[in-house]
């Protein structure tokens, strides 16, 4: 079947368009950057723990490794869980080559002490110098009530 086309008729010229339309497009991202705005925060929050409470404040300097245990026994270390079997061949893997081995134990508060003991026990076997507990200052309100 062949297209049969009408020899009579004029071809039409048509002007094409020869700018775009952005306001879709400019539409469309500021959407998606309000989604972005909203969902960072939410994507920095880091690992959720309860730390015990003390009149000193105690926070990580910037030099050392940051242990983060939660009250379900969870080390993490970085960006990774490790078992606390392997926590001392993975504590030697990262301080190999470094002179400074410190590390920041930020530990929940409902963790058991002897399982805390175990992974002081165990930062010390892999050669940590330095171990340090991160604590959370007491609120004003509570000390005005000791």
């Amino acid at each position: 079947m062949a297209l049969k086309t009408n020899p009579l008729r004029k071809r039409q010229l048509g002007t094409s368009l020869s700018e775009i339309n952005v306001t879709p497009f400019v539409d469309v991202m500021l959407v998606l950057l309000v989604i972005f705005m909203v969902t960072a925060p939410m994507m920095q929050s880091g690992i959720g723990v309860n730390l015990p409470q003390a009149e000193t404040e105690s926070a990580p300097a910037e030099e050392g490794l940051t242990l983060t245990i939660t009250k379900d026994k969870y080390i993490h270390m970085e960006n990774s869980v490790i078992n606390q079997f392997l926590l001392e061949q993975k504590l030697k893997e990262y301080f190999y080559g470094k002179e400074k081995r410190i590390v920041f134990i930020r530990g929940d508060e409902s963790i058991p002490y002897g399982f805390l003991m175990r992974i002081l026990d165990i930062t010390k076997k892999a050669g940590v110098e330095t171990v340090g507990l991160v604590t959370q200052p007491i609120e004003p309100e509570e000390k005005k009530r000791k």
